[in-house]
């Protein structure tokens, strides 16, 4: 897992903490910051794993084109 992907996560749940936080204490603008931080984190987990995907490819293609 590389450091985008951990961020995300990280991002994640601070956004559900705020998110349910906010719904706990009837503040519905917490609630909204909380929701667009966890969405914002689960993005940016999302382009982790992108990238980690397509550097798993290009080793995969290096190694190929070795043998």
């Amino acid at each position: 897992m590389g450091k985008q992907e951990t961020r995300g996560k990280v991002e994640k749940l601070k956004g559900r903490v705020k998110e349910a936080t906010g719904t706990l204490t009837g503040n519905r603008k917490l609630e909204r910051e909380g929701s667009r931080q966890r969405a914002k984190g689960a993005a940016q987990e999302s382009v982790g794993k992108a990238r980690r995907k397509v550097g798993e490819l290009v080793d995969e293609v290096a190694k190929a084109i070795k043998k």
